[in-house]
């Protein structure tokens, strides 16, 4: 069963047997819980993982903080997952390396992702400088595929924030490289979407470009139910599509109200409270 939820969270994107199954293992149920996330069932995920954060394991204790800060800054709320990712540092800082794992559920894997997303936190409260000095901490750390495809997301969007839509092109490029290269579907669709809005931004002459990775990214998330992706991918295709627009955007909405539906009360207040959530889906 942790096979099938390994390649469900970093593989090819087919959920397991039964995906509503409780893992008997600790490590079995973060990968359900990550899983979860990417569908969206950000309750059901939740529970997994705030039992986790008391693990007496510190490497699973802070991948589960740092799992539900993300999930957190998927909603908007990049101030509680600031201090969710500070816990999963905190946690994972001291821990020696040990055996490594292929998809970074490692000591060196939890310290990329607590500082990862501490980067990304801070890139969503308009603090570049602190945002560039954290992925700069973190790439010491990024010795496995996943924390390489995150760490070219941040950066990507650590370039974007800062108008520098070409330097972008670099980590976003980087980032689906690599991502293509495990075989993971999950992370594909996402580096597609940032790669898509960086080229986009970068220059008009490369919209096709762009528009058919955020086409391929939609397709791809619509089939597998990446649900937490998917109202994001309708509203990004929005900006190609002026004679669908307001179609692309329902349809974004719409979707999103559904992940709320499934979202814990802390998710669904933050999403409610968040500048970068349309109202209009909450």
């Amino acid at each position: 069963m942790e096979e099938s939820l390994r390649s469900a969270a970093f593989g090819d994107g087919l959920p397991p047997p039964n995906p509503f199954a409780v893992p008997a293992s600790p490590r079995g149920r973060l990968l359900a819980a990550i899983g979860l996330g990417a569908r969206g069932r950000y309750a059901a995920a939740a529970t997994l993982l705030t039992g986790l954060r008391t693990s007496e394991d510190p490497v699973l204790a802070s991948l589960a903080a740092s799992t539900l800060a993300s999930h957190r800054r998927q909603l908007g709320g990049h101030a509680a997952a600031l201090v969710l990712d500070g816990e999963a540092l905190a946690l994972a800082i001291a821990v020696p390396r040990g055996e490594p794992d292929p998809d970074g559920l490692d000591a060196e894997g939890a310290r990329a992702d607590a500082l990862l997303g501490l980067a990304a936190d801070n890139l969503g409260r308009g603090r570049l400088t602190a945002a560039r000095r954290l992925l700069a901490r973190a790439e010491a750390h990024t010795g496995n595929w996943r924390s390489r495809t995150r760490a070219g997301w941040v950066g990507a969007e650590i370039e974007l924030a800062g108008n520098l839509s070409g330097a972008a092109i670099a980590p976003a490029e980087m980032a689906l490289e690599t991502a293509r290269a495990r075989g993971a579907c999950r992370h594909v669709v996402k580096s597609q979407l940032v790669l898509g809005v960086t080229i986009a931004n970068r220059s008009s002459d490369d919209r096709n470009t762009a528009k058919a990775l955020v086409e391929s990214a939609r397709e791809t998330a619509e089939k597998y139910e990446f649900n937490s992706l998917l109202w994001v991918a309708w509203l990004v295709a929005a900006d190609f599509e002026a004679g669908h627009a307001d179609e692309y955007r329902f349809r974004g909405a719409e979707l999103l109200h559904a992940v709320l539906r499934r979202a814990d009360p802390c998710g669904r207040w933050l999403a409610r409270e968040s500048p970068w959530v349309p109202s209009e889906g909450v």
